[in-house]
């Protein structure tokens, strides 16, 4: 009979494979070197505070601070190191957490002052055994404000014989009077290709092997963290026979196959309504989740627009796999930024959506024909240009025919005797009346902001733009006026919320000394001065005033 209590109990990768010292710590680099430095010149603060997202190793950073500085060495007689330590006796000691001189504390379940009493009566006492006499406090933002208010003096000036170091989440939730008396170290997280790399060399050691492509889908699920991503690998072996494999992990983490998200992306973006509804019924049938279908497509979009913008960065990205790079460049190239920009609002609104709809799967079919549908429009830019010149505008796409529409011409004056007055119909508007969506890159002139402002019912903000605002320079995201403030004082802030509400992007708009561009009203007066004075050259007026001796001339715009 084979007694089961003999086995050793099974350690989590996360356990198992836990940083012993600062050579082993993965993705801090900065935190290391400036550790190291410290502790080999002696200049050794006595209050540290450690902040990161979970899992990115700040009580494991604490540890080994605390075995660090407490260091003796085999024979006991050695200073503080910062190499490995694992022939110290102590040191071993702090690891399994049963030292006296060394104890950590849960803020989250001791959060009140009595509990912080217990530390301040115990900083009088010389350790035991080791050189200093370590508090780790973990999440130290649940400590409460008299606890906290306690803890000042003692953290101010501690005996020299005490260390302090605190890890926390929420670093804002820490009082200042706190992190001004600690050092401030930022754990970042831990980029993909580094965490692809550690977990590839846990599976050598494990005697597991894995494809690269499923150690990279971890990596990238783990958000960044260490633990979590341990904590998927070990699902991930205890799920495979034999081998790690991406459609085993793809299966565990409930994610689509990117390929066929960026076939889908592709087709919608093509207006390839069709396709893109089929490729995500085939998706649906393997068992993939809308939301997760959406998210992928927003990551997607985003390094599409990061490629597009700096085509260099896709040479520097080691995370995807060749074959998706070379997709992404080609894809890249062919699309245009206002159609990318675009795209990213779409799916971002179909984030919400999606997670408030009663069926998830037909909001997402209603957004991949939205991105379908909106993939003819032509870019604001050129739209402008061809609205200027009077070019031909053609729209295909997604359920389109082709369709050609020019713009008017202006409409040939008209002189009408009546009253004693001669009416002249004034030209049209360059700019339809009909409401434009306001993507990347719409709001290009003085003229369309002013009437992007009064289609979405700021009249008030509109005609003061009209009257009072002079243009400096535009460019998304950034608007530089000049304008009369003894009419209009709140104009800066005002239009900055205004464009933000109609934009969704965050706009700085700062007053110009040197304008380009006059207010529209000015340019409507020498607009209407120089019809008048082709008007009165004009040999029909010239007629009609003679024939009606003190008739005068105004200019009537047609609505």
């Amino acid at each position: 009979m084979t007694d089961n209590t003999s086995h050793q109990a099974y350690r989590v990768l996360a356990r198992k494979y836990r940083p012993r010292h600062f050579d082993e710590l993965i993705g801090q680099d900065a935190l290391v070197r400036t550790l190291r430095n410290a502790i080999e010149s002696g200049r050794i603060a006595h209050a540290f505070m450690l902040t990161g997202v979970r899992g990115v190793g700040k009580t494991t950073t604490a540890r080994i601070i605390a075995k660090a500085l407490n260091y003796t060495g085999p024979n006991g007689a050695a200073g503080p190191t910062t190499g490995p330590t694992d022939d110290c006796e102590i040191c071993r000691a702090i690891a399994e957490d049963r030292h006296p001189d060394v104890m950590e504390m849960d803020a989250a379940s001791r959060t009140g002052v009595d509990d912080i009493r217990e530390i301040l009566d115990g900083v009088r006492y010389a350790p035991v055994s080791a050189r200093y006499k370590i508090y780790i406090i973990d999440e130290v933002h649940m400590l409460s404000k008299n606890a906290f208010n306690a803890l000042l003096k003692t953290l101010e000036e501690p005996p020299p014989h005490v260390k302090f170091i605190f890890a926390t989440t929420e670093i804002r939730k820490v009082p200042v009077t706190v992190l001004s008396r600690c050092q401030r170290f930022d754990l970042k997280r831990v980029d993909i290709a580094t965490l692809a790399d550690h977990y590839r060399n846990i599976c050598v050691l494990e005697k597991v092997q894995a494809d690269d492509d499923a150690l990279t889908m971890i990596a990238r699920a783990a958000d960044g963290s260490v633990r979590d991503g341990l904590s998927l690998l070990d699902q991930a072996i205890a799920l495979s026979s034999e081998k790690v494999r991406v459609q085993q992990v793809r299966d565990m983490l409930g994610l689509s196959d990117r390929s066929r998200v960026l076939d889908m992306l592709e087709a919608a973006l093509k207006g390839e309504c069709a396709t893109a509804l089929a490729i995500m019924d085939d998706m649906a049938r393997s068992g993939a989740d809308s939301l997760v279908v959406v998210q992928d497509l927003l990551e997607l979009t985003h390094l599409l627009t990061r490629y597009r913008a700096v085509p260099g960065l896709l040479d520097k990205d080691n995370a995807a796999a060749p074959d998706m790079k070379t997709r992404l460049q080609g894809l890249s190239v062919n699309l245009s930024m206002p159609s990318l920009g675009r795209a990213w609002q779409l799916l971002l609104k179909g984030v919400s959506e999606i997670q408030s709809a009663p069926q998830p799967r037909a909001a997402l079919e209603m957004l991949l024909i939205r991105l379908a549908y909106t993939s003819d429009l032509p870019d604001p830019g050129d739209l402008m240009r061809k609205i200027r010149s009077g070019e031909s505008i053609q729209a295909t796409g997604a359920g389109h025919r082709a369709s050609e529409s020019r713009i008017p011409e202006p409409v040939a004056l008209r002189a009408v005797a009546g009253g004693g007055a001669v009416a002249l119909a004034a030209p049209p508007p360059a700019i339809a009346e009909e409401a434009v969506p306001l993507q990347a890159g719409t709001i290009v002139s003085l003229q369309t902001l002013e009437l992007s402002l009064r289609q979405r019912g700021y009249s008030r903000l509109a005609a003061d733009v009209y009257h009072y605002v002079r243009m400096g320079r535009i460019e998304e995201g950034r608007l530089e006026i000049s304008y009369d403030q003894s009419m209009a004082p709140t104009m800066l802030s005002d239009l900055s919320k205004a464009l933000k509400e109609m934009t969704g992007l965050r706009w700085l708009v700062t007053e110009t000394r040197s304008p380009v561009v006059p207010t529209l009203h000015e340019q409507q007066q020498l607009a209407d001065r120089a019809l008048l004075a082709e008007a009165q050259a004009h040999p029909v007026v010239a007629s009609v005033v003679k024939l009606f001796p003190g008739a005068t001339i105004r200019i009537k715009t047609e609505q």
